[in-house]
């Protein structure tokens, strides 16, 4: 459990949940104040895991709905970018103009956004359509992650609060290491239809629960603000989001078009394997990191730099084979595993008292790298075939290695210093 309670403590600090939004206005969901409501938080973990598999499931499936479609692999992967730019111009100004919203109606009303798109991507022939579709989900996903940590904050206990994030988020993992493998494989089983079909269901399932289990709490009658540039100002927090960017540009660019990558080596009915692979592996990386991050921050960053980048250089190097290519996978997948964690800490650090305003920042850097993914792994594959996509992303992450090597040590100063 030591890796857990990391891992909360990490949640805790980053999100920098406000004492007062445990105090709740009349007809708020009550909180036991001696154990967690693991049910409400598992359904909150489910809405995590739903985004993730909404983003990226067409990375899965590239190459059917490709050929279904009748438009390139190229084309298919802007709806990974499509859906990355909906959630980076929703998650402030919509989450700001609904701030006075009871916050079960506004989860109730993203997941009605993704029972949507689903649906519309699942039935619809036009490319374009879908295109506008992924939108929408993506403007329901930066809602979602804006509410998730917060919301599972007040459902607890104060002691609790940080185990409460924790067990919140735990949808992404498990959605990288078993929903994308299984919709993939469901995907090349039954078609890529049913199982955005099969996604929309999921998604009516989990609003019927949250309707049912998660208690109702409501908005803010006024928000704090916290200056853009004043945080931007503190030292090292340029370089944590930097590393971040380029870090999460060469994963994507990657990631979102694994499928044709793999067919090179004869794996191109092998996907679900693969991401099976890389999802467990980032499984073990995240356990890693839990039992490490409070004394091997820094150190964490370069290796897990240094072993992505290895990892790209293998599979660029043997590209047509799949035993090596499936060895890239794994290493990458466990350098990846824990590094939003990373990130997230070293922002925490940097920014001291404005850990909020930070970690707002890593979420629109990290959207803007998947949107950034998207375009860059379609230019790759356009103009050089995708072969140079491993070597697209040994670039960037030598990139990251300079700025992370150069610059990290204001980063991670005492805060002591910071006044």
């Amino acid at each position: 459990m030591g890796d857990i309670d990391l891992a909360a403590r990490s949640c805790e600090a980053k999100t920098n949940v406000d004492a007062g939004a445990h105090r709740h206005a009349e007809g708020d969901g009550r909180v036991n104040p001696r154990r967690l409501p693991l049910a409400g938080l598992l359904i909150l973990a489910m809405c995590g895991f739903v985004t993730i598999l909404t983003e990226a499931l067409p990375a899965g499936l590239l190459k059917l709905m490709s050929a279904d479609l009748g438009v390139s692999e190229a084309l298919i992967g802007q709806f990974v970018t499509m859906y990355a730019f909906g959630s980076l111009i929703a998650a402030i100004p919509v989450v700001v103009v609904t701030r006075r919203w009871r916050r079960r109606s506004l989860l109730l009303l993203s997941i009605v956004g993704f029972i949507a798109a689903n649906t519309v991507t699942a039935i619809s022939t036009s490319y374009p359509t879908i295109l506008v579709a992924r939108l929408l989900a993506g403007v329901s996903a930066g809602v979602v992650w804006a509410l998730l940590a917060s919301y599972a904050a007040r459902m607890a206990p104060p002691d609790l609060r940080g185990r409460a994030i924790a067990i919140a988020m735990v949808g992404t993992p498990l959605a990288l290491s078993i929903g994308i493998p299984l919709g993939t494989w469901l995907g090349a089983s039954l078609g890529w239809r049913i199982t955005f079909g099969a996604l929309s269901g999921l998604a009516l399932t989990l609003a019927v629960c949250v309707r049912a289990i998660v208690p109702d709490f409501a908005g803010q009658s006024s928000s704090e603000t916290r200056g853009v540039m004043a945080t931007l100002r503190r030292p090292g927090l340029k370089t944590v989001l930097a590393a971040t960017f380029l870090y999460v540009l060469a994963h994507n660019v990657l990631y979102t078009y694994i499928a044709p990558f793999v067919a090179l080596s004869g794996g191109a009915n092998r996907v679900d394997a693969l991401l099976l692979t890389f999802g467990l592996a980032a499984l073990v990386g995240i356990a890693v990191v839990g039992w490490t991050i409070d004394a091997w921050l820094k150190p964490l960053m370069i290796a897990s730099t240094l072993l992505f980048a290895s990892a790209a250089v293998i599979m660029g190097v043997a590209a047509s084979h799949d035993v090596a290519v499936l060895a890239g996978v794994a290493v990458w997948g466990f350098a990846f595993g824990g590094v939003a964690t990373v990130f997230q800490t070293a922002s925490a650090e940097a920014a001291g008292e404005l850990a909020d305003m930070a970690q707002s920042l890593i979420v629109t850097v990290w959207n803007l790298a998947i949107a950034g993914g998207g375009v860059l792994g379609a230019a790759t594959i356009t103009l050089a075939g995708p072969a140079a996509l491993p070597w697209s992303a040994a670039v960037l992450l030598a990139m990251t290695l300079l700025v992370v090597s150069a610059n990290w040590r204001s980063t991670l100063r005492d805060r002591q210093g910071d006044a």
